[in-house]
């Protein structure tokens, strides 16, 4: 992923008490704010747009209530994108030497992901783990299969406001020289057993021992939420 793009990196919100109040408000207001914007991707009529977008609005001051954060704050991350709101798709390449993973170290918060990151306009999944691999650990890959897409909500990553699938797939490396990218500090293989501190933003540990269950049979299927 560029630098450029390190404002639309998986990072942590900037609330700090989020759940702290009630755990539930984030996926509500979610729905909320999605039923919005399709409202005003969709409505022609000006009475009914202004309801929606009184809906919007009042889906950022729920979050500005329920959190750390401004409603203008609330506003800029959860209104980035415009007409019928979708899930963000996010690609991570797994790859194994022997009974070892690769993993990156994100320079954002110190922890170890697979590399990989949002889907970029223009490129197919495939295309996108090659160039997250290249830029984040050096090494020339190429996709093998695709092992799973799953829903970030239902894995125990810390909450973030837009709801994203994530797609997994095999690959393996055919060139180049290991080493850290402009988001990345270390690069390195880890046994099932022994796995650093991750980032869990972008991976868990339960999704790890998904992906290792491939190393042990190749022949499963691909999962999918």
């Amino acid at each position: 992923m560029p630098a450029s793009a390190a404002a639309e990196s998986e990072a942590e919100p900037p609330w700090t008490d989020i759940g702290a109040r009630n755990p539930d408000w984030l996926p509500w207001v979610r729905e909320l704010h999605s039923i919005a914007q399709a409202g005003l991707a969709y409505s022609r009529d000006p009475y009914d747009l202004e309801r929606f977008e009184q809906l919007r609005q009042l889906s950022y001051t729920i979050a500005a209530r329920c959190s750390a954060v401004t409603v203008a704050a609330a506003e800029g991350i959860f209104g980035g994108e415009k007409g019928y709101q979708t899930p963000k798709v996010d690609v991570r390449g797994v790859l194994f030497d022997g009974d070892r993973i690769l993993l990156v170290r994100e320079k954002e918060d110190g922890g170890w992901a697979l590399p990989g990151g949002w889907a970029d306009v223009g490129l197919t999944p495939a295309e996108v783990v090659v160039k997250e691999i290249r830029e984040e650990a050096g090494l020339d890959a190429e996709p093998v299969r695709l092992l799973g897409v799953l829903d970030k909500r239902r894995y125990a990553h810390p909450p973030y406001p837009n709801d994203t699938y994530k797609i997994f797939i095999r690959c393996r490396v055919v060139g180049g020289t290991a080493g850290a990218g402009l988001e990345t500090s270390q690069v390195g293989w880890f046994p099932r057993h022994a796995l650093p501190p991750l980032s869990a933003t972008r991976n868990t540990a339960a999704q790890l021992v998904m992906m290792f269950a491939f190393l042990d049979d190749p022949t499963a299927p691909a999962l999918l939420d």
